[in-house]
């Protein structure tokens, strides 16, 4: 058997074994040593306070999330952005002038991508 594999099942092992234990101890503990306490105000919606009238669901407008998912990803390129600035585009090679413009051109074609949907509108 070779010693790369060995490595490979004793990493494996490892990563299931970290996360399992402390969950296997949680579920032990709460199991044995937390008392079962069952009850209708237990059980119910809520343990003080009012019942709900109304129902407990509320829509939300999906426009919100578009809206900060595009201000997520530009915020990020925008910090991808950076390191070129600093260098001020002083000795790049061409490779990397190029890699740099293709950044800004789907940056900016993102950009007029959301523009056309209209996910840019504030409604």
């Amino acid at each position: 058997m070779s010693y790369d594999y060995l490595l490979l099942t004793i990493f494996l092992a490892i990563a299931l074994i970290f996360p399992l234990v402390p969950l296997g101890l949680a579920w032990l503990w709460a199991r044995t040593l937390s008392p079962a306490k069952p009850g209708h105000d237990k059980q119910a919606t809520y343990e003080c306070g009012l019942e709900s009238e109304k129902p407990v669901q509320i829509q939300f407008q999906a426009h919100y999330y578009l809206y900060a998912l595009v201000f997520l990803v530009f915020d990020v390129e925008t910090v991808f952005l950076l390191p070129f600035a600093a260098m001020g585009f002083v000795n790049i090679p061409v490779v990397g002038f190029l890699s740099i413009m293709l950044f800004l051109l789907l940056l900016v074609e993102s950009l007029v991508w959301a523009w056309a949907k209209g996910i840019l509108e504030w409604k």
